[in-house]
């Protein structure tokens, strides 16, 4: 990825009702995809789930908030599938890794 660019990292705790929360979850990734300025998302899930969506700009992080599709799965997220969460928005200016 080319840098600077932005991660919105999603935190969550979730109820024990998640029903469709799958099906929603990989309908997202997908709409996601879609997007202009969208760059790729990482998932991780134990007792705190973790999504990193990564965006060229803050445009492009507005633009997907505001997709309608977007705003039910929001929706739904408050009235059944999370207890909490945190949405942090950061810029990406350097990083590193490494594989063997």
């Amino acid at each position: 990825m080319k840098l600077p660019y932005y991660a919105v990292i999603f935190t969550n705790t979730q109820t024990e009702n998640l029903e469709g929360y799958g099906q929603m979850a990989d309908a997202m990734e997908a709409l996601a995809k879609q997007q202009p300025g969208y760059l790729g998302m990482e998932h991780a899930r134990n007792e705190i789930g973790i999504t990193i969506s990564y965006w060229e700009s803050l445009e492009a992080i507005t633009n997907w908030k505001a997709i309608l599709d977007h705003q039910e799965a929001q929706r739904l997220g408050k009235e059944q599938w999370y207890k909490s969460y945190t949405v942090r928005i950061c810029k990406v200016e350097k990083e590193y890794s490494f594989e063997k």
